[in-house]
């Protein structure tokens, strides 16, 4: 104990406190709270019924072909929010407690996931662009932590240079998750007007539409600043290593 307090102190963090960990304190409790709002708001809205009795699969297939999109299968996947839009397979998937459920947030969850799919025939740009560095994405985020993790075990020549390039990969990944919060926050605004303009839900059931959607919205950004201040964090320790 006495040898971190030194190790700490020879850093600059001060009396013997490493104060970056703030930074990751408040991340988690950004992360913990945005998860709080988005279980809360669903589990509520998911034990009302909508007053049309549409499901979530029968509400996306409706609100698909009301936009001309013949071309896009509505299947069901296995878990729970697992509900996801694949654009290379032009698959909308929802998960075992949307597709054939007839709940508020069933029938919000499934609009959402419309939405993405009227962003993809409409060339929507940050769609496209996400859907793009995906698998560079995928790599630098199964990189990044390995690179960085042996860069501060060992002090050497290179392990500075392996920071460095973790980092890098790493600050892709925050990129990515910035230019997915234009992309959620816009396919939940079309989503909630087709339910309203194909009357699927009316005005009382739309008010749970929006708690349930801008909760889920709340977790993305949550997601982002979280995030954000892990790169700070990582950014802080490597100029102390110098």
């Amino acid at each position: 104990m006495l040898a971190l307090y030194r190790y700490s102190y020879s850093y600059g963090y001060g009396y013997g406190i490493d104060w970056s960990y703030l930074l990751i304190i408040l991340a988690l409790i950004l992360s913990g709270v945005a998860q709080m709002m988005v279980s809360s708001a669903y589990n509520k809205y998911s034990r009302v019924r909508s007053m049309s009795g549409r499901t979530g699969a029968q509400a996306a297939e409706e609100l698909l072909r009301s936009q001309g999109i013949f071309d896009v299968r509505v299947e069901r996947v296995a878990g729970s929010l697992t509900d996801h839009y694949d654009p290379k397979s032009k698959v909308l998937r929802l998960s075992e407690t949307v597709y054939g459920s007839s709940s508020v947030a069933a029938v919000s969850v499934a609009a959402h996931e419309c939405g993405h799919a009227i962003q993809h025939a409409l060339g929507f740009s940050p769609l496209a662009i996400r859907t793009a560095i995906v698998p560079v994405v995928n790599i630098a985020s199964g990189l990044s932590w390995p690179l960085i993790l042996i860069g501060f075990l060992f002090n050497s020549s290179w392990s500075l240079m392996l920071i460095k390039i973790g980092i890098l990969l790493f600050a892709s990944v925050v990129l990515f998750q910035l230019i997915t919060l234009p992309v959620e926050i816009d396919a939940s605004r079309r989503g909630r007007a087709l339910l309203e303009q194909n009357h699927i839900l009316y005005d009382t059931e739309l008010e749970g539409t929006n708690k349930v959607l801008r909760a889920a919205a709340l977790t993305y950004v949550a997601g982002a600043l979280a995030s954000i201040l892990q790169l700070l964090r990582l950014i802080m320790l490597t100029n102390r290593r110098r």
